[in-house]
């Protein structure tokens, strides 16, 4: 998909980008940050639950 090829190209960009970065809390936040772009989108993974008698996805709690 369009989308993750997006991710996975924006990841290797903030870790070349995190690679060069000289503070070490810089460079550990982007590397954190290129690991989200890696990981499973939230889109796909939305977990519904239930609120008395309806039912809401995470998406929708805000």
């Amino acid at each position: 998909m369009l989308d993750d090829e997006f991710n996975k190209q924006r990841a290797i960009l903030i870790r070349d980008i995190a690679g060069r970065a000289d503070d070490p809390f810089i460079k550990q936040r982007l590397f954190a940050l290129a690991a989200r772009y890696e990981g499973p989108l939230i889109a796909k993974t939305v977990t519904p639950i239930l609120i008395g008698k309806h039912r809401i996805s995470e998406n929708e709690r805000g």
